[in-house]
């Protein structure tokens, strides 16, 4: 999940970087400001943080309790 909020700053950082906008606040959402948000969201998935591919309930087998097909 903080893989795609990221993919969604960076996009929203290169629209402002493309049109040249601050949306009248320069030193809140300027481009710098918006890429390091992107690279946080990043570096958090990367180590595990939030719920990711192979965690619990995210894909693969889950078990609760005895395992079917062992007697």
């Amino acid at each position: 999940m903080l893989a795609y909020i990221a993919a969604g700053v960076f996009a929203f950082a290169l629209l402002l970087d493309l049109f040249n906008e601050n949306l009248g606040a320069p030193d809140l959402f300027n481009f710098p400001t918006l890429v390091l948000i992107g690279l946080l969201c990043l570096a958090l998935y990367l180590a595990g943080v939030g719920r990711g591919p192979g965690t619990a309930g995210g894909g693969g087998r889950w078990y609760r309790g005895r395992r079917p097909g062992r007697g």
